[in-house]
């Protein structure tokens, strides 16, 4: 138990340095590409830091723990959103783009509330189960490739628009892609850390696989985000952390859960309630509705999503 601790010590210290080389390589790479700050939150910040729920996923599904596998995107995407925009937003006040309101938020609204019909198979049609099938992971990877599609043609635009620029980037070009790999690297290895050791102590507990996988599990998976969004946030580059939440949480859905159920077959969603999609619907009514309003994110409702996230952890606990 007391190595355990210690070696999640050591994962959180690892995470926070090497986030901290992470954001200033990624803002500073936005800036030499004459990219705006969202779309490498969306792109490179968010793929990067959604690689841990990828392999989760993948291990999990491999394993036979299904309840792992979407417990961990169910959780990923509420603590993103609600914990992760909250503490964020309570560091320093989040100032949000037309853009963000009026695309990024309602196509993460659309597939998420996507998903939430994955969980209806009983209601919808009379199937004996719930199930998220092959056909649903297919769907869920061809939407993935047209939001790839849709932030090819945001880059091709905003560079041309931005061309006449000044850049003022803390590193040079290969600095940042050194920076983004390194801080990546350890990001993950940290979180690695978090997550295996962090399990342990909770096994040893006798916490159920479903507790752990939207708790334990889903909070250590998505520590990439979360100190890369704070860093960012600390750092005045809200469009970086509100990319990177955005962007991850359609990894999640689309790629971490798609592509494991591709290559592996359906899985089951009994284990999961209606709350569960509820919870997952609201987190991005609440950030739209936010966001919309006067275009930040204030500490206030910073609050409130920290509270909304709590009121979820207590249900799950119950």
């Amino acid at each position: 138990m007391i190595t355990n601790i210690l070696l999640v010590i050591v994962g959180f210290a690892l995470l926070i340095k090497c986030a901290d080389f992470f954001v200033d390589g990624a803002a500073s790479l936005a800036k030499h590409l004459r990219v705006p700050a969202t779309v490498i939150g969306l792109t490179i910040v968010a793929f990067g830091t959604s690689s841990p729920e990828l392999a989760v996923s993948v291990q999990a599904h491999l394993s036979g723990n299904t309840d792992m596998l979407v417990g961990n995107i169910v959780g990923s995407s509420i603590i993103n959103i609600f914990l992760i925009i909250g503490i964020s937003a309570l560091i320093a006040p989040m100032r949000t783009k037309n853009h963000v309101v009026r695309q990024e938020l309602p196509i993460l609204l659309l597939i998420t509330a996507g998903f939430a019909v994955m969980f209806l198979d009983k209601l919808l049609d009379g199937s004996p189960d719930n199930l998220i099938s092959r056909t649903d992971g297919v769907m869920l990877v061809l939407v993935f490739s047209i939001f790839l599609y849709y932030l090819l043609g945001i880059i091709h635009g905003k560079r041309a628009v931005r061309k006449q620029e000044d850049i003022k980037a803390k590193f040079g070009v290969p600095v940042s892609v050194v920076a983004i790999i390194g801080g990546l690297a350890g990001i993950i290895l940290g979180s690695n850390l978090v997550v295996d050791h962090a399990s342990s102590i909770a096994l040893t507990l006798g916490l159920s696989q479903k507790i752990i996988a939207v708790t334990i599990v889903s909070i250590g998976t998505s520590l990439p985000e979360l100190i890369t969004s704070v860093m960012a946030a600390k750092k005045g580059e809200p469009a970086l952390a509100l990319g990177n939440i955005i962007g991850s949480n359609i990894f999640n859905i689309c790629m971490a859960l798609g592509l494991p159920v591709i290559i592996f077959g359906s899985v089951s969603l009994a284990s999961f309630s209606i709350i569960d999609v509820v919870y997952m619907i609201l987190s991005v009514l609440t950030l739209l509705f936010f966001a919309a309003t006067k275009r930040t994110i204030s500490r206030k409702e910073g609050v409130v999503l920290v509270l909304l996230f709590l009121s979820y952890y207590v249900w799950s606990m119950v």
